[in-house]
């Protein structure tokens, strides 16, 4: 399939992208609503490992008092628990199950050509399914959500934080789902390089659980004798858990806040362009034949 056989979606008007996008957001939205009792159980269990992670840290917190301490890197068990469920938020945001792994196997199989042939932008179209899928699963998990919250609100000892941090806390999220979209999109992108990114999605999902404070709070991280958080801090992925959940807790406030929402949308803005160019690039050097 030749480059010029390729239709550009800049043909199109601003109306006719919306229209474009619209009928993908409701086919996906029904999309996630055929197997709604799967969904809704697998939305229930997403709940137990951080009912695990409050369990574990229990234990751990009661060997500490042992030695005469309730904190551990200035977080009591309290502020632990309230941390992990506003982590839970932040990844429900900011994670893409299954983004990669797709976009990988439609250049391998060939469905990709799909997006080749009509004046539609792939990432566009993908970008507008997530969306859907996750607003269905933020009606699906509202309800345990702010169970799970009212039954630890005694946890939350600052309570909800003033309208400022709101908005930034909110911008965060937004900013982290952008985020995990795109950096998730352009490895995916890398299939038309190698065809096979099981390896390389492992790799990101390790480095993503590790270094994003999804398993424990980033200040637990050593400073000496080498400074690890000081280079996990410079990476991208502690914006796609640990930021919004330390914004919200006051653990980033005042003009530290603002240059970390800054931080976070020029992490977006580069894996935007990133993508775009992986993208651009990858179509050029794609061959499909037959079907």
């Amino acid at each position: 399939m030749s480059q010029a056989a390729v239709s550009s979606p800049q043909q199109l008007t601003f109306w006719q992208k919306v229209q474009i996008w619209w009928t993908f957001f409701q086919v996906s939205i029904n999309e996630r609503l055929v197997y709604r009792g799967d969904f809704m159980i697998g939305t229930l269990m997403r709940f137990l490992p951080t009912l695990t992670q409050i369990f574990l840290w229990w234990a751990i917190y009661d060997v500490v008092a042992q030695t005469g301490s309730d904190t551990i890197a200035s977080y009591r068990y309290g502020d632990m628990v309230a941390y992990y469920l506003m982590v839970t938020i932040g990844r429900a945001f900011s994670s893409m199950p299954g983004l990669t792994s797709g976009i990988a196997n439609q250049v391998r199989n060939g469905e990709i050509k799909k997006f080749l042939i009509q004046p539609i932008d792939m990432q566009g179209c993908l970008l507008v399914q997530r969306i859907a899928h996750k607003l269905v699963y933020y009606l699906i998990a509202t309800l345990p959500f702010a169970l799970v919250f009212f039954l630890c609100r005694e946890f939350f000892i600052d309570g909800w934080p003033s309208a400022e941090v709101s908005m930034v806390f909110f911008a965060s999220l937004i900013l982290g789902f952008l985020l995990g979209f795109f950096m998730e999109s352009a490895i995916g992108l890398i299939s038309f390089w190698f065809l096979e990114v099981t390896s390389l999605t492992f790799i990101y999902m390790l480095f993503n659980f590790l270094l994003s404070g999804h398993m424990f709070p980033l200040e637990l991280l050593p400073e000496s004798p080498v400074n690890i958080r000081a280079f996990v801090e410079f990476l991208p992925f502690k914006y796609l858990a640990y930021f919004p959940a330390a914004v919200f807790l006051g653990k980033v406030d005042g003009p530290e806040m603002y240059r970390g929402l800054a931080i976070e949308a020029s992490w977006v803005l580069f894996f935007i362009i990133v993508s775009r160019i992986m993208w651009l690039r990858g179509v050029k050097r794609y061959s499909g034949y037959g079907g």
